[in-house]
């Protein structure tokens, strides 16, 4: 039986998956060595990065002219013995922003949020029921400025395995894991081109195949935080 079609932007007739790639650079960035992967190699470096600059600030387009929201999003690394994975989400498809796209746990900051690493949290205990006090925050990523008007800050936080997850089924459709060996590798990475009415920008994409032949499309914001991670752990 085929995939049922999920919707991956807001966007009318724009889906993700089909617009062109760009051609692949000469030089393809190298990755992450695996030896600054690990919980212990995570937490030193986190702690007193070296000097780095994000490659990315922001979607090259606004579909709101409101003043920008201010969110946070989870960047949830869970320290297997085997390997660090990322905990991701994917979005139920009946919602107003991100309907169907795959996104770190997060939203926007409440009032009675003292700080975005709060917002952070609270947001991944609300939509998939991880415990706050299983996380161990490391660091906080620049922020980013999305299309649909949220100044996102990720902040990046080691989770112990073992977890039990309780997804809020009105927002998470399923929360699934990915090596963070694969999303810190460039060659994972693609560069996909697309034109909005006057702008033409790229994205970057992680395509994830699982058992089974299904793809966990990763792109938009969530790809470039990620990328962006990439670009602190391998300054």
């Amino acid at each position: 039986m085929s995939e049922p079609f999920r919707p991956l932007s807001s966007i009318a007739q724009f889906d993700p998956r089909s617009m062109p790639l760009e051609p692949e650079d000469a030089a393809v960035l190298p990755a992450v060595d695996p030896a600054r992967l690990s919980p212990e190699a995570l937490r030193t470096r986190l702690a007193n990065p070296p000097a780095w600059s994000p490659e990315l600030t922001g979607d090259r387009f606004r579909l709101r002219a409101d003043p920008p929201r201010a969110a946070a999003v989870l960047v949830p690394i869970i320290a297997h013995d085997s390997g660090p994975t990322v905990l991701l989400t994917e979005r139920t498809t009946h919602l107003y922003d991100h309907a169907g796209q795959i996104a770190f746990p997060g939203g926007r900051r409440d009032e009675g949020d003292r700080d975005d690493v709060a917002t952070a949290l609270r947001e991944a205990h609300e939509e998939i029921g991880l415990d706050p006090g299983s996380v161990d925050v490391l660091a906080q990523l620049p922020t980013y400025l999305t299309g649909t008007g949220y100044l996102v800050t990720a902040v990046v936080g080691l989770v112990r395995p073992g977890q039990q997850l309780r997804l809020d089924s009105f927002e998470v459709a399923q929360a699934f894991e990915v090596p963070l060996a694969f999303l810190m590798d460039p060659r994972c990475h693609q560069r996909r081109r697309v034109v909005i009415g006057e702008i033409e920008r790229t994205f970057y994409a992680m395509p994830y195949c699982v058992e089974g032949g299904r793809e966990f499309f990763i792109w938009g914001a969530t790809a470039a935080m990620l990328r962006n991670l990439y670009r602190m752990l391998s300054a």
